[in-house]
């Protein structure tokens, strides 16, 4: 730990689809060529699939830490890996994705304490927010949603070319009523942030907010490591994986590289899925591998480098758990036929 002294840190926080990935994006493709960066990725589920979400790359090192919340449940094994990433990589920027569903509290507590005393320095907390969130009363009264927000030291509109004007007003006036001010707030086209907003950063003003009791119940409860880098499941036989806390349940599904799916079939599936599911996934199809992400009910389909397995994971609200289909058995009939 000696060998690095003070490497910025920053924490791209928001809620269950708001963005956070695809503002990540961004700011690597504007990366400096002469700056290593490490991307730490926590997310809900149990299978892990944020990793194979970006493109390898020599000059950034991508870390994921699926099975929980770092702010909690993973605060011991975010600590080992990033202990781990300096050491190692001796990166020249960090920046740290905790999950839609994480609270910053705990996750600041960890990154101010001892262990990265004068190693690392904690930049600008930056939050996404989908201005489409405000219409729904459940995210507005979420703890964790309004948490993110008031411990942000800045604030990314995110999702603007699926969001109203009025919608996009709304946004800005209810950022406006966080106390203190934000030092700025950037609606971000095409989640697109100008990189600057990152590097001229100061170090983050986060309030003394708690972590709420939702989350304080789950520090002591043991967490998944994950199966991020298992050898894939036998053809034939998909692994699955399920969570649930904090209000919302996650279904996970790996199966074998060489199991193909029908692109046309599985994207179809994948489009009827109930509108508040989040959905994320990278498959092997008859048309080469693709990413999938849906959002607020926004789908994309991109081509990925990902060749380690299929992988796909759901998260919904636990009240909307039941509308969910046998998922496993819908994606059987999405295979293509040899």
């Amino acid at each position: 730990m000696t060998a690095v002294i003070n490497v910025p840190v920053h924490i791209v926080t928001g809620f269950l689809g708001s963005g956070k990935t695809t503002l990540i994006h961004s700011l690597i493709e504007q990366k400096p060529v002469d700056e290593t960066w490490a991307i730490l990725v926590n997310e809900f589920g149990q299978i892990g699939i944020d990793q194979a979400m970006f493109d390898a790359r020599d000059d950034v090192v991508v870390k994921g830490l699926p099975g929980g919340c770092l702010c909690c449940q993973l605060a011991f094994v975010l600590q080992a890996a990033l202990v781990n990433l300096l050491a190692r990589s001796k990166p020249d920027r960090v920046i740290i994705e905790p999950s839609g569903l994480g609270h910053p509290a705990g996750l600041l507590d960890l990154l101010r304490g001892e262990a990265f005393q004068d190693v690392i320095d904690v930049r600008d907390i930056i939050a996404t927010l989908d201005p489409r969130r405000l219409d729904d009363p459940r995210a507005r009264q979420h703890d964790t949603f309004r948490d993110q927000l008031d411990m942000a030291d800045a604030v990314a509109l995110t999702m603007l070319d699926h969001s109203t004007p009025e919608q996009l007003d709304a946004a800005h006036a209810f950022v406006a009523q966080r106390w203190p001010p934000r030092k700025w707030v950037q609606e971000a086209h095409h989640g697109e942030l100008p990189i600057k907003l990152l590097t001229q950063s100061g170090s983050a003003d986060a309030s003394d907010t708690a972590m709420p009791t939702s989350h304080q119940a789950l520090v002591a409860t043991p967490s998944l490591t994950g199966n991020f880098f298992d050898a894939p499941p036998t053809p034939g036989q998909p692994q699955k994986e399920t969570g649930t806390s904090l209000g919302y349940t996650s279904v996970g599904l790996r199966w074998h590289p060489s199991e193909c799916f029908d692109l046309d079939r599985l994207a179809a599936l994948l489009s009827e899925l109930p509108q508040k599911a989040r959905i994320k996934g990278v498959f092997h199809t008859d048309h080469g591998w693709k990413r999938f992400n849906r959002a607020e009910g926004t789908f994309s389909v991109e081509n990925s480098a990902w060749r380690q397995d299929s992988r796909l994971e759901i998260i919904q609200p636990d009240t909307l758990a039941a509308c969910l289909p046998d998922i496993e058995a819908s994606c059987s009939t999405c295979l293509a036929a040899d």
